[in-house]
């Protein structure tokens, strides 16, 4: 804490007024500070790891019994007979792979199609009225409920894949992207007719801009769905590369439950980079002029 200094003031009217002033913080402070909050920040999420691995291990040693250990392996066993064994952690990394080339394919589909469908849903009251109604019956139908259509229509290997990334990932971005163009403020909109700007002037350089960090926070949204999404497809379109949804489902027929529970680690890591990939795309991009570009 700084120490506060007093000041004695000139007298006005016979009187001494007593000004209390507080010294500018030093840059070692913040630093200082900095790093208690980094600190604070990790240290929670690195107590709940110690206590999901002790409960893990507790559950597998003395509540499983050692013939049905197979069903929860404990976690030091996953870690030397899959993660660290270059035999069993090349496939995955390879499959893996593959899911990502699947993953960014939908995810730059999706990205086109959710902001287009929001921005001509802006456009006019009777488009959103004819898209709205099926883009939310998209979200709304289990996934695996139309598998078997799209396997029919398009046959099974990766455009299937990247069909059902793009369907699960489109709807935040429809919606982000509508809500975002429809909310900017109308002050501004009167300030582009004053100056009988264009319709593209209007939509490039006020509304798109303007509705930026809702825009952001629908991609940042559909940047983990892809990653379900083409982790679904390998399981169901298994023609072509194998990918590291394909694995899942052969170690689950095969009963290989360490290799099951690493492959579930390592897409799971794969999903949460993508994720805070987005996230600091997204405060780069905003900035600090909105409240979703700054850190809390």
């Amino acid at each position: 804490m700084t120490e506060a200094h007093a000041v004695l003031t000139r007298p006005v009217d016979g009187a001494r007024t007593l000004l209390v002033t507080t010294p500018p913080t030093s840059a070692k402070s913040r630093r200082r500070a900095r790093t208690v909050t980094v600190t604070s920040g990790l240290m929670l999420p690195v107590l709940s790891l110690a206590g999901a691995l002790a409960l893990w291990s507790a559950v597998s040693w003395f509540v499983l019994s050692p013939e049905r250990q197979f069903l929860l392996p404990p976690p030091n066993r996953v870690l030397t007979q899959s993660l660290l064994d270059w035999k069993h952690l090349s496939p995955m990394l390879e499959a893996l792979a593959v899911t990502a080339r699947v993953a960014l394919a939908g995810f730059v589909v999706a990205v086109a199609v959710g902001v287009g469908t929001g921005v001509l849903m802006s456009r006019a009251k009777w488009i959103e009225r004819i898209i709205y109604p099926y883009a939310v019956v998209l979200q709304v139908i289990p996934i695996l409920a139309i598998v078997p259509l799209i396997g029919l229509w398009f046959g099974y290997g990766m455009t299937a894949r990247t069909l059902v990334c793009v369907l699960i990932a489109a709807f935040p971005i429809i919606t982000n992207t509508h809500f975002g163009l429809q909310s900017v403020d109308r002050g501004l909109h009167e300030l582009f007719t004053l100056g009988r700007a264009s319709r593209w002037d209007r939509l490039v350089k006020l509304e798109l801009r303007a509705a930026m960090p809702a825009i952001l926070t629908g991609i940042r949204t559909a940047s983990g769905l892809v990653v379900v999404g083409a982790i679904i497809g390998d399981m169901f379109f298994a023609k072509g590369e194998p990918g590291i949804g394909t694995l899942l489902d052969v170690f689950r027929s095969r009963l290989q439950s360490e290799d099951l529970i690493a492959a579930i680690v390592i897409a799971s890591l794969f999903g949460v980079a993508v994720f805070s990939a987005f996230g600091i795309l997204s405060r780069v991009l905003v900035g600090s002029w909105h409240a979703s570009g700054q850190k809390s």
